[in-house]
């Protein structure tokens, strides 16, 4: 077996990209924190004591998006033309779910920058509630779909 992250001598190496095309990528992922109906409601009225968490909380998974090369190791630094991060209430499960899309012209995807912004996106809301909730769970952090290179489009069914 001929793995992609280790060298001649069994080290591990970043993949080499610089014969691929330049094309244009794209990778959605998403994931969601459940938590008490207190915590919920205390993010929908804004009363928590460490200040404006869904706010917070985007600001957060556009960073690590943009920082993704500096957390995973065998990710490539890439020059990112577009981050949107949405944050949408669940109010019947009390949760909020986090999407994250994220765009650029490389020669490597961005499935890593979706999947890292989500991750700290949840992170970042579990961290800001954590005086009122701390039996709060986070899940389900998926890819939903990537379009762009060698590998072609991928949509979760």
């Amino acid at each position: 077996m001929n793995l992609t992250h280790l060298n001649q001598h069994n080290n591990p190496t970043m993949v080499d990209v610089s014969a691929k095309d330049i094309t244009k990528r794209e990778a959605l992922a998403s994931g969601k924190i459940t938590m008490s109906k207190a915590a919920f409601e205390a993010v929908l009225n804004n009363t928590t004591k460490k200040g404006p968490v869904i706010q917070t909380a985007v600001i957060a998974a556009i960073m690590a998006a943009k920082n993704t090369s500096s957390a995973i190791p065998m990710c490539h630094p890439l020059m990112l033309s577009k981050i949107n991060v949405e944050i949408t209430p669940m109010e019947q499960e009390c949760a909020f779910k986090i999407e994250s899309l994220v765009k650029c012209e490389g020669k490597t995807g961005v499935e890593m920058e979706a999947l890292h912004s989500v991750s700290v996106g949840l992170l970042t809301i579990y961290d800001m509630l954590k005086a009122i909730d701390k039996s709060m769970v986070i899940s389900d952090i998926c890819l939903e779909s990537k379009s762009g290179g060698k590998s072609g489009d991928y949509q979760r069914a």
